[in-house]
């Protein structure tokens, strides 16, 4: 699933993607869908299997035929912050180039058989950045997100990285410029809990309507959320995931 912002396609092998992700041993590099994960257990992969998810059968039907789903897991509680911040508010693609132009410049390069990925810059980095680094960059916006959170995570990281996923989700929520909808992207992606993704959000309305077209999909996120989640169900998590998925393929052709 390449979702993430990291994910960029290889340069040398067609329809191979390559992503650089922060590990404990240090940034690490991973191939798709070569599967090269690095030894260990630093590298953390789950994979759901629609075939045993179950749910309304027209959202089950079409995931099942596009088969079980890898996501890469961000371990380091950093990183998926950082990179929650930069998807505040504006789309998917623009929140892509911002983010790889961000890792280019500030971050270190991660050197794989399929490329060269960079991983995200390290917050103390962030934090010696000035105000025309993130000018230079058009990110402006974020600065503010970005220096709050890497000063909170600097300070409290490793002891929020043990905290259950719904209690880090609230925990997040007190760094400035760090509300609801960023603090439960950031979560999903660190844990692959996706039912505490923003699940009412554009892209989960837009790739539900896409799937199951015959469905009367309210036009409010409230109203959606509701019918979004009893039509889920216990797999809510799974079935958002997936659908996720899907509509990253759908939209760019991903490796998922």
């Amino acid at each position: 699933m390449t979702d993430h912002p990291a994910w960029r396609p290889s340069p040398i092998e067609a329809t191979t993607w390559v992503r650089a992700v922060h590990t404990p041993d240090g940034p690490a590099g991973v191939v798709v869908p070569v599967a090269h994960v690095p030894d260990g257990d630093a590298v953390v992969v789950d994979v759901v299997d629609p075939d045993v998810v179950e749910g309304d059968p027209v959202l089950t039907g079409p995931l099942r035929a596009a088969g079980p789903v890898a996501r890469v897991r961000t371990v380091d509680l950093w990183e998926a912050v950082g990179t929650a911040a930069v998807r505040q508010v504006i789309k998917a693609a623009q929140a892509r180039k911002l983010h790889r132009a961000f890792c280019e410049t500030h971050g270190v390069p991660v050197h794989t058989t399929a490329g060269t990925a960079w991983a995200f810059p390290r917050p103390e980095v962030v934090l010696a950045l000035s105000d025309e680094d993130f000018a230079e960059l058009r990110m402006t916006f974020f600065r503010t997100a970005l220096r709050a959170a890497a000063e909170a995570l600097t300070k409290s990281g490793p002891e929020w990285a043990e905290l259950p996923p719904d209690d880090l989700v609230t925990t997040l929520c007190t760094i400035s410029r760090i509300g609801p909808w960023t603090a439960r992207a950031a979560v999903a992606d660190h844990t692959n809990r996706f039912d505490l993704y923003p699940y009412s959000d554009l892209a989960v309305r837009t790739w539900a309507a896409r799937l199951a077209p015959s469905v009367d999909w309210p036009g409010d996120e409230k109203t959606f959320a509701a019918k979004w989640a009893s039509m889920t169900g216990n797999h809510l998590s799974d079935l958002t995931l997936l659908t996720l998925s899907w509509g990253v393929r759908h939209a760019t052709g991903g490796a998922v």
